[in-house]
């Protein structure tokens, strides 16, 4: 079967990036990489590395702590306003943010100065900061991308702001930097970026992308990875697969992850995604839970911004308005909130720390809906810092962990109405120390609302004869929402002349809007965000009513 992939959704407003994937049926044959032992499996005492680097196929600390990355990736070269992002992702529980850049070639490059700034934030929120070339996204497919060589160039230009940094800062070369045309292509400009800049001086931790758009389908890293990681003279080199919709079932995800910790070539997945979308629907569940049970970093795509906010893990950068895949990335199952470590650079994970938190408070629960409760505590208190609390749920003497909090409060979704529940509450430190168990607190679930839906309309800007908007079709009820058709009119003449995330059809006012593959679907408790560009004279009323499939549903 054939599927297309654009990154324009996840990436930047300009980017149209569309890109054909052929994706055989059952598992894809993805090279040879076998258990062999890697050319530069060596000791902490080995390596000539002064900060980051790799022992045994694992990411080490100089101290020899291993660290596994937690974290997201920013935009921060389209929002350079946007550095509070950093201390808000650093709130949330990361200990890694990978940091989209610039070198110029497509997009404007980022200074010297504004580069150093972003290190001396991530410094400042306690962030290891991953650094990345944008421009080279799509090489041989995208007549606008740039070259490894040329991003390697931009890396060189930056040595002065960077040395010293090994602690703290790894250097992505470029990212996505091969489409899906001759992707064998890659082995070659990748080898060679590396030993310019290793010849350059740099000894920083190098992290490289996979072709075939970062996702690697046909199997040219992993194939190539041995010689690749041969060719870096330091071995302080790590692979990056971004994982979207080539990877939808657990055996994809496994038998590629696995295949490197097997040949002991350090590995972390640079990018993922969790909503469904027109290609296909991620299994970010299987991805989560192999990092943490193989024990490798993985970093979430992406805080905000995107074009289209299926992606957005935080609502307009707002970091209280996690959308319902931030809220799986931070506070979910083997979530950022319940699985970071910070690193020990910065006083994280203090070695010989053996002294559980105290134990926290009996939870409260307030809020409580058909499918939600809002579970808030009394902190506990530790020997060197709490880090995060676990929620669970108690039936007898069984219990499921059900979410993740860095702070003393959390709200649990995805609830049956009518159903009585049972939580408590565990405290832990970055050493992984646990508390005990914190008393339960029952709850009942309000029964499912009479109104099957509840959208929020809002205009994100305007223009003379134009603007944006951006309609939240929201599910409080108990079953899922499939197939659906939201109706609405505009009373002052607007017109949409171009939509993400559903598709219109309009008659005068009256525009109805059926859904696209990837928002076909609205989850019980979730929501689904349609965008459109619209045409308007000088008023631009809002809607007041809405039905779905016939039904009125509420405003917000």
């Amino acid at each position: 079967m054939s599927r297309t992939r654009s990154t324009a959704p996840r990436k930047h407003p300009l980017l149209t990036l569309p890109a054909q994937l052929a994706v055989l049926l059952g598992l894809v044959v993805l090279g040879l990489v076998g258990p062999a032992s890697p050319a530069h499996a060596q000791s902490p005492a080995d390596l000539a590395a002064t900060g980051l680097h790799i022992g045994n196929g694992r990411l080490l600390e100089a101290n020899g702590n291993d660290f596994v990355m937690r974290g997201v990736n920013h935009a921060h070269t389209w929002y350079p306003g946007e550095t509070q992002s950093l201390a808000d992702i650093k709130a949330l529980g990361a200990n890694t943010v990978r940091v989209v850049l610039a070198d110029g070639h497509r997009w404007s490059a980022n200074s010297a100065a504004d580069v150093a700034n972003v290190v001396t934030q991530c410094k400042a929120n306690r962030l290891i900061c991953v650094l990345e070339v944008h421009d080279t996204t799509g090489y041989g497919e995208d007549s606008a991308a740039g070259t490894l060589d040329q991003a390697a160039d931009y890396w060189i230009g930056l040595k002065d702001v960077l040395a010293g940094q090994e602690n703290y800062v790894v250097i992505n070369i470029g990212n996505e930097p091969w489409g899906n045309t001759a992707p064998e292509g890659w082995t070659d400009p990748t080898i060679a970026a590396i030993k310019k800049l290793r010849n350059a001086g740099f000894q920083h931790t190098i992290m490289v992308d996979a072709p075939n758009w970062g996702q690697d389908w046909q199997g040219v890293m992993r194939a190539n990875a041995q010689a690749v990681y041969a060719a870096d003279t330091t071995g302080n080199l790590i692979f990056s697969i971004h994982m979207y919709s080539v990877f939808d079932t657990a055996a994809e995800i496994t038998d590629y992850l696995n295949a490197f910790v097997t040949a002991g070539l350090p590995i972390l997945i640079g990018e993922f995604g969790g909503p469904a979308d027109q290609w296909g629907d991620p299994d970010e569940d299987t991805m989560m839970a192999t990092a943490q049970r193989l024990n490798l970093g993985y970093l979430a795509w992406s805080w905000s911004g995107n074009t289209d906010p299926v992606l957005d893990l935080a609502i307009d950068f707002d970091p209280t308005r996690l959308s319902t895949w931030g809220q799986r990335v931070f506070n979910g199952v083997n979530g950022i909130a319940q699985t970071a470590e910070e690193a020990t650079v910065y006083g994280g994970g203090t070695p010989g720390d053996t002294q559980a938190p105290s134990t926290p408070g009996t939870p409260t629960a307030s809020g409580v809906t058909a499918t939600t409760a809002t579970l808030a505590w009394s902190a506990a208190t530790d020997n060197v810092g709490v880090a995060g609390y676990d929620v669970v749920r108690v039936v007898g003497g069984t219990e499921t962990t059900v979410g993740a909090s860095t702070t003393n409060s959390a709200t649990v979704s995805g609830l049956s109405a009518s159903t009585a529940y049972t939580f408590a509450v565990y405290a832990r430190d970055a050493a992984g120390n646990r508390s005990a168990r914190s008393g339960t607190v029952a709850v009942t679930t309000a029964a499912a609302p009479a109104t099957p839906c509840s959208v929020g309309y809002r205009v994100v800007g305007e223009w003379p004869g134009g603007f944006q908007g951006e309609i939240a079709l929201r599910n409080p009820g108990t079953a899922a929402i499939s197939n659906w058709k939201l109706v609405f009119a505009f009373a002052d003449g607007q017109t949409v002349t171009n939509m993400w995330g559903g598709t219109p059809t309009q008659s005068g006012g009256t525009v109805t809007v059926l859904p696209v593959s990837y928002t076909s679907t609205i989850p019980a408790g979730g929501s689904v965000t349609v965008g459109f560009i619209g045409g308007k004279g000088t008023t631009n009323t809002a809607p007041t009513s809405f039905t779905l499939n016939g039904t009125a549903c509420t405003t917000t």
